[in-house]
């Protein structure tokens, strides 16, 4: 979504440099997630046959997918290809990402800016089956909604007080809450049912089933998970596509976490 699928989310910062990963909206990105992808490059390299022929970002693609299979979803087979990019700067996430106090207007245009339709976008956003957020990106929704200090209606009662009690006033915003309160570590669509039952996260998780024109696909997701895994494919696969380095606008690093 930000510089496209050329693992310039996995350079690291140097000096005066802030390169993309620091930035705040990329907070719950794990660092040890981007340590087993640096490892990978470099056990493909230690091979002499390989060295310098694969690239960080293809790495990173198929690492999503076996983390995706390895935790109970979709194998599927990953496009290859991709060169490495040749820029990573915290400035450029500015506006790029999906934000969780965004509509369904706001997700269907940002998505659709990359060629994804909001049936893609729901599927993306089922990845919020597992993972973690932090206290910040919510705490509207507890606290201060539509600045009345109340709870957003569509929270159920319950859920809200649970992340009430784990996020409680003037806490540290990082502290991290995990993004489907049931089965955090599994990927499977009870995120989808969680969503019918008014325990989405993020505005823009809600939102998915409190809008009309998405509502229906909330439900049959929640009811059929081979559904909901076919969608997931068929979107990862789209969204593998989305710039995609080639040519002089990339290459393949040595180490994955600086440039050449």
């Amino acid at each position: 979504m930000v510089e496209g699928c050329d693992a310039s989310v996995i350079i690291a910062s140097s000096g005066s440099n802030q390169a993309e990963k620091d930035h705040p909206d990329n907070l719950s990105l794990a660092g040890d997630g981007f340590d087993t992808v640096i490892k990978a490059k470099a056990a493909v390299d230690a091979v002499p046959s390989c060295k310098n022929k694969v690239s960080c970002a293809d790495i990173l693609a198929m690492a999503t997918r076996d983390v995706v299979a390895l935790s109970g979803g979709p194998s599927y087979a990953v496009e290859l290809g991709r060169l490495d990019g040749l820029s990573s700067t915290a400035a450029s996430v500015n506006g790029k990402l999906p934000q969780p106090t965004f509509n369904l207007d706001q997700l269907n245009a940002l998505f659709g800016s990359h060629g994804l339709t909001q049936t893609d976008m729901i599927a993306l956003s089922g990845a919020h089956t597992v993972g973690f957020s932090h206290c910040s990106k919510f705490a509207n929704r507890v606290y201060n909604f539509s600045k009345q200090n109340q709870v957003d209606p569509t929270l159920d009662k319950t859920y809200a007080s649970q992340l009430q009690s784990m996020c409680p006033v003037n806490v540290d915003p990082r502290i991290a809450v995990n993004m489907d309160p049931n089965t955090p570590r599994t990927f499977d669509n009870v995120y989808y049912q969680n969503l019918q039952q008014g325990k989405g996260l993020f505005t823009s998780d809600q939102v998915l089933f409190t809008d009309s024109r998405s509502k229906s696909t909330v439900n049959t997701w929640a009811g059929n998970s081979p559904a909901f895994q076919q969608a997931f494919t068929a979107a990862m696969t789209k969204l593998g596509r989305v710039g995609v380095k080639t040519g002089s606008n990339g290459n393949i690093r040595r180490d994955c976490s600086a440039f050449n």
